[in-house]
């Protein structure tokens, strides 16, 4: 499996199509069970993300589906991502494809380790969420598009939910702030300065 280019800099949304795991409280050991982290990089993790739900259906997990692989979003429920706080569980949805997630809430942790690697987490009520999971159902390929400025996703046929962005992660994403590398290398310079005045990093 070939993952696509992973995020980078400033995050304004994204197209193309989704992909509905639905339920309640689905943990991190659900995404990527305990087993592959043992790793020794993230690389190949995108493989065995919900790898024992995959087993116990064996071509009728949403992930298997023809139609929506190459999705780019994830559509879940309420309080996805609990248990424990495995960067490994986003790390592995990323791999697989996913550029953003939508449901009715998350776990804190999860969510954090989703921006830190420029995954936006959206929120919408519950009765949003079943909403757009049964037009995913009734037309599983249909291309999307997914904004940050406003929280939005519409349809190529026009549906449209509004969503829900926290304004702090929402300004990182936008800005690219919350890319750490880059704003270290764009930074470069000021870094060096800096070292070059530390004592201890000249000898005193």
């Amino acid at each position: 499996m070939t993952s696509p280019s992973l995020p980078m800099g400033p995050i304004t949304g994204l197209r193309g199509r989704a992909v509905v795991v639905a339920g309640d409280d689905i943990d991190t050991d659900r995404i990527i069970p305990a087993r592959f982290l043992k790793c020794v990089t993230f690389d190949g993790l995108g493989e065995q993300v919900f790898a024992d739900d995959r087993a116990e259906r064996p071509g009728e997990h949403p992930l298997d589906r023809a139609e929506v692989q190459g999705a780019s979003l994830l559509v879940v429920n309420r309080n996805f991502g609990c248990g424990s706080s495995r960067e490994h569980a986003p790390q592995a949805l990323m791999r697989w494809g996913i550029r953003a997630v939508v449901g009715e809430s998350f776990a804190e942790i999860f969510y954090g380790n989703c921006l830190a690697l420029g995954i936006p987490c959206f929120t919408a009520s519950h009765d949003a969420v079943l909403s757009l999971q049964a037009a995913l159902a009734a037309a599983p390929a249909q291309e999307l598009e997914v904004s940050l400025d406003p929280p939005a996703i519409v349809f190529s046929d026009g549906q449209r939910w509004d969503l829900e962005l926290q304004a702090g992660p929402r300004q990182m994403l936008l800005t690219g702030q919350w890319d750490a590398t880059s704003q270290l290398l764009a930074h470069g310079a000021e870094l060096e300065r800096t070292a070059l005045a530390l004592p201890y990093l000249n000898g005193f």
